[in-house]
């Protein structure tokens, strides 16, 4: 359990990390982020500390559809923002646009990598994930119509407050669920125990020499 959390947590302050270099980068951001960054320029509130506001409002959606949230939950509310905050004054943004885009895919990759290592240790969804999981099994909604509904609403809703609309916003789109889908086996700790519970002989502790 404490390994687990200790992944947990290595996870989230890396998620937040990639979230800040992402908006730092102002070429667009992933739908959530463009909410929150909407948000604080219309009222002061640091991107990071808004982050984790929505993501503490966000559970109270939670109710109707019936999720509860475990560790893993609270921990992303924390956290994430958090360490999103921390990590802005310390990335500048590059004033060449190829430069920007480098950055910004550096970001999602960070991002990408993160989500394995947080979601791995299998402590409980972020409020936003929970969200969508929660309108699949509820309502019994294909789990990409509510993430495409949920998102939709977010992202025009972030854009009208001023936050960021451009090729990064496309960019996260395409590249991150690639990306979670390489680092999360990596990561995933119930993976994990079952390889180690395996016998010796099955995981090649008798293989011949070269194979």
């Amino acid at each position: 359990m404490i390994l687990r959390f200790s992944q947990l947590i290595v996870g989230l302050i890396l998620f937040g990390a990639g979230c800040a270099v992402m908006v730092d980068a102002g070429i667009g951001l992933d739908p959530w982020t463009v909410l929150a960054e909407g948000i604080s320029k219309n009222t002061g509130i640091g991107i990071g500390w808004v982050v984790s506001i929505t993501g503490f409002l966000v559970l109270f959606l939670w109710i109707p559809l019936r999720q509860k949230p475990g560790v893993g939950t609270v921990a992303n509310i924390l956290v994430v923002g958090a360490a999103m905050q921390f990590t802005l004054p310390l990335v500048s943004t590059p004033d060449h646009w190829i430069a920007r885009v480098a950055m910004f895919i550096a970001g999602t990759a960070l991002v990408g990598v993160a989500s394995g290592i947080y979601i791995g240790a299998r402590l409980g969804p972020g409020p936003r994930d929970g969200l969508m999981t929660g309108i699949h099994q509820r309502w019994g909604w294909p789990i990409w119509a509510g993430r495409l509904g949920v998102e939709a609403t977010v992202l025009v809703t972030g854009w009208l407050l001023g936050g960021t609309v451009g090729l990064g916003t496309v960019l996260f789109a395409v590249l991150i669920g690639p990306m979670v889908h390489v680092s999360l086996p990596v990561f995933d700790s119930r993976a994990r125990r079952r390889r180690d519970t395996r016998p010796a002989a099955a995981v090649g502790g008798l293989s011949a020499p070269g194979t």
